[in-house]
């Protein structure tokens, strides 16, 4: 375990930055942190009141907000386990993994509590409208009083009035369990990751050593905060120094985040590939494809020229402000990183998973090697399996402080996923240079990563495929950010019923857009193809799938 403690580096940054901005809603609400303690105080009086234990489970669902942020630092603060669940995620996928973490309380976005049914979550001791914290369901009254007392009492042991001086958060261990994070939602397929207080404060630590942010600065939050990558590094790390933190509410669509990147003006700026990619083929790919100005590249003292005008539009896009952008969740496109490369623009590739909290690898802009993913933290050690690690790929596997403890509920995938010696087992390909660069090559497993980074599991697709009638069997894969099925149709059920090739597509057609009704935005599937002939599969009668990815 390591010394420091995120928990305890956000109690003290919140005394040191009483009065200083803390959080925002993007053209709406300001918290400074004194409000921020003030609102941690108020839930931890109403968990205490209501009966609610360390170690017990809250789950939080809803997009980026205060008080999405607030319910989290009063969680984990508290020394309960918060389980942020992704918004995309369907009413069933909920209620399964309510049900599968044993939470107690649920706070939930008004618009997907009205999706929901108390009555499939039979372990509930209440659910909050995350909107205005306001109690919408509770099976006792020990809650409700809870709720009723705390606007006038939840200040009594500190005098009814709260300073710098008598803020205190009581000692959480960095053993303790701070969150688990669901990487699917569907029964069957649940792996919930289950973090200690310890992986937190690893990738805190880190980030604070190694990123350039400092007390005052600016951040956007864009990133799903349900999802590890934005919630350590545009919510907890910047928190724990004193940064004013705005949150966009609305979809983050590139047009939004280059308004808030406007006005804000944040100075670190992550992003997944996607972000990057279609601003580089709305705004400079036209331009550098144009005839003349084609030409011109090829001429040294004039390419130079087109560069930092290209150079300097492209900071604006991003406020202009920043010292650097961590790229990470995804595979960049080669294309666009190079032209970057050559353009000089602060960026950097990171390289992580949940199951590390997240971040596995990093270096800064300025030291990181083209097409590296960085060098591994400080807080892990890596090493890749094969014989020649810097020239012939394998397998990743870390080890150390950020490595989560396993999944909950679920040994038989813990002890697949982190062998006797504690090395957790990748699943990604890489190659180790001479200086301790990594280099991702591809995924050795199934999982497919969505346009934000969230984690696609195909086999959950393609058992809802298999279940259509007209389906033997299918593989779902990527192509060009999209997701494709190939199908291998039941031709016994197609003979029965004399159909012909239209007719069964359009079949197949009716049960695919039904299937993605079921299904996150992200994980739907774009478009099937039939396939003629069994798929290709192993003695054990596994898909061979890399011959059809």
């Amino acid at each position: 375990m390591i010394k420091e403690k995120f928990i305890t580096d956000i109690e003290n940054s919140i005394k040191k930055n009483w009065n200083k901005p803390a959080l925002s809603n993007f053209q709406g609400e300001d918290y400074n942190y004194q409000k921020v303690a003030d609102r941690i105080i108020y839930l931890h009086y109403i968990f205490k009141k209501a009966g609610i234990k360390k170690g017990d489970k809250i789950t939080l669902i809803g997009i980026n907000s205060i008080n999405w942020a607030i319910v989290y630092l009063s969680t984990v603060s508290y020394g309960a386990v918060i389980v942020p669940i992704l918004p995309d995620f369907k009413a069933d996928d909920i209620h399964h993994i309510v049900n599968h973490s044993d939470a107690s309380l649920l706070f939930c976005a008004g618009n997907i509590y009205d999706s929901l049914e108390e009555s499939k979550m039979t372990n509930l001791k209440g659910i909050f409208v995350l909107e205005n914290l306001q109690l919408m369901h509770h099976k006792k009254s020990q809650l409700s009083q809870a709720v009723k007392s705390a606007e006038s009492d939840y200040l009594q042991s500190y005098n009814n009035y709260l300073t710098p001086e008598n803020f205190k958060i009581e000692d959480v261990k960095n053993e303790d369990l701070a969150t688990i994070v669901y990487t699917s939602g569907t029964t069957g397929f649940s792996k919930g990751v289950m973090l200690l207080h310890n992986s937190l404060s690893a990738n805190v630590r880190f980030a604070q050593n190694h990123m350039p942010l400092k007390a005052g600065d600016k951040i956007v939050s864009f990133m799903p905060l349900a999802h590890l990558y934005g919630c350590s590094f545009e919510f907890l790390f910047p928190l724990s120094l004193g940064c004013h933190i705005t949150f966009l509410s609305k979809t983050p669509s590139p047009k939004v985040i280059v308004k808030a990147f406007s006005e804000i003006r944040p100075q670190l700026i992550l992003s997944v590939p996607l972000i990057i990619e279609k601003i580089y083929k709305k705004q400079i790919s036209p331009a550098i494809s144009k005839g003349a100005v084609k030409y011109l590249l090829k001429t040294p003292v004039i390419s130079r020229t087109i560069h930092k005008k290209i150079y300097n539009k492209l900071f604006d896009v991003f406020g202009a402000n920043f010292h650097e952008i961590v790229i990470g969740g995804a595979a960049f496109n080669p294309q666009v990183e190079t032209f970057l490369k050559t353009i000089g623009f602060p960026f950097t590739n990171g390289y992580g998973m949940t199951e590390c909290g997240p971040l596995i690898s990093y270096a800064s802009w300025k030291t990181t090697k083209p097409f590296s993913v960085g060098k591994v933290v400080d807080t892990l050690e890596i090493k890749v399996d094969s014989p020649n690690p810097a020239k012939e790929p394998g397998e990743v596997m870390v080890r150390g402080e950020n490595v989560m403890v396993g999944y909950y509920k679920n040994p038989a995938a813990t002890n697949d996923a982190i062998d006797e010696e504690g090395w957790l087992h990748t699943g990604d390909l890489g190659l180790i240079d001479e200086d301790g660069f990594i280099f991702l090559k591809g995924r050795s497993k199934f999982m497919i990563l969505g346009p934000s980074g969230q984690n696609i599991f195909p086999e959950e697709l393609e058992a809802k495929l298999n279940s259509l009638k007209y389906v033997s069997e299918s593989i779902v894969t990527e192509r060009d950010n999209k997701l494709v099925a190939l199908i291998y149709p039941d031709y016994e059920a197609v003979d029965e019923e004399s159909l012909d090739n239209e007719t069964l597509e359009k079949k197949i057609e009716e049960g695919r857009v039904y299937i993605n009704s079921t299904l996150p935005g992200f994980a739907n599937i774009n478009k099937f193809e039939l396939y003629p002939e069994e798929f290709e599969k192993t003695p054990t009668k596994k898909i061979k799938r890399f011959l059809y990815n």
